[in-house]
């Protein structure tokens, strides 16, 4: 009796303890971030595109980067969605029947998920010299869709498998067909939960650079077509941090408070709709 109560307090200290290393590590990034960025931050960098010269300390700001990430991390998330919501649906029982093709398309999304991003930045860049295409905005939307695709699947099909099935039961037995029960009862009940993977894959796509390092290129200037070149803010800030002059490594300190505050303004939109969609799920 003795050890089992030492061997339940051992785990109740080494469950604490990693949840302080987890929460001090979050906040020490957090923390870190803010301290060095927010001095430096200012409505120039907000408002402004890069001029001449910007990463070797002169003036302008990182519009073009804020809103290239936008376009991207909007472009190859919206892209995924549409993928991947018809996918998590196939692969449950009552669609794919749990054939050897859904298990070997779950087997092949594994695998993507683990695959580093800059595996995909490798191949779009060499597709892109195959077709003879330049570096573009359409490019990297396509790139971080398949980067995106198998972490929104994944996650997409394991929301869906917990809707009751007794839920699509009663669905059938009032006349509902396969499809309306789909769209009218499993996604408002998974609702919440669909919502949830899209963010994980978008907070992914929007710090990812190096699947787009190739692909999307870098320029100073707001895209104005699908075809034009891109800036980032996740490359911004890695060729600020590159630089040798230490005002300039402090304006990507900036650059990331900005990229968090995105992440963050996501976050919390996500789940105030997440929550207000709770009204559909049966508990």
């Amino acid at each position: 009796m003795e050890l089992r109560r030492v061997e339940e307090s051992i785990f109740k200290v080494l469950m604490i303890l990693s949840l302080l290393i987890v929460v001090g590590s979050l906040l020490g990034v957090i923390g870190t971030i803010l301290w060095k960025g927010l001095p430096v931050l200012s409505i120039d960098m907000l408002t402004k595109t890069a001029e001449g010269g910007y990463y070797l300390g002169k003036g302008g700001g990182i519009l073009g980067a804020i809103a290239g990430s936008l376009y991207l991390a909007l472009g190859g998330t919206a892209l995924a969605f549409f993928l991947s919501i018809g996918i998590a649906f196939y692969l449950q029982k009552e669609y794919s029947g749990g054939t050897r093709l859904s298990n070997m398309t779950r087997l092949s999304l594994d695998i993507l998920w683990g695959t580093p991003s800059i595996v995909y930045g490798a191949f779009g860049f060499a597709v892109m010299m195959y077709f003879h295409m330049r570096a573009s905005l359409i490019a990297g939307i396509i790139v971080l869709a398949l980067l995106e695709l198998p972490i929104m699947t994944r996650a997409m099909e394991e929301v869906i498998k917990t809707v009751p099935r007794e839920l699509k039961e009663v669905s059938y037995s009032l006349g509902a067909t396969r499809l309306e029960t789909t769209l009218r009862v499993v996604s408002k009940q998974a609702l919440p939960g669909l919502m949830t993977g899209v963010l994980i894959a978008f907070g992914r796509g929007i710090g990812d650079a190096a699947s787009i390092m190739f692909t999307a290129g870098y320029t100073d200037r707001i895209p104005t077509s699908l075809f034009d070149s891109t800036s980032s803010l996740p490359l911004a800030i890695f060729y600020q941090l590159g630089s040798p002059l230490p005002q300039v490594q402090q304006k990507a300190y900036a650059s990331a408070v900005i990229l968090l505050a995105i992440v963050l303004a996501i976050s919390i939109t996500t789940r105030f709709f997440s929550r207000k969609y709770t009204k559909y799920i049966i508990k």
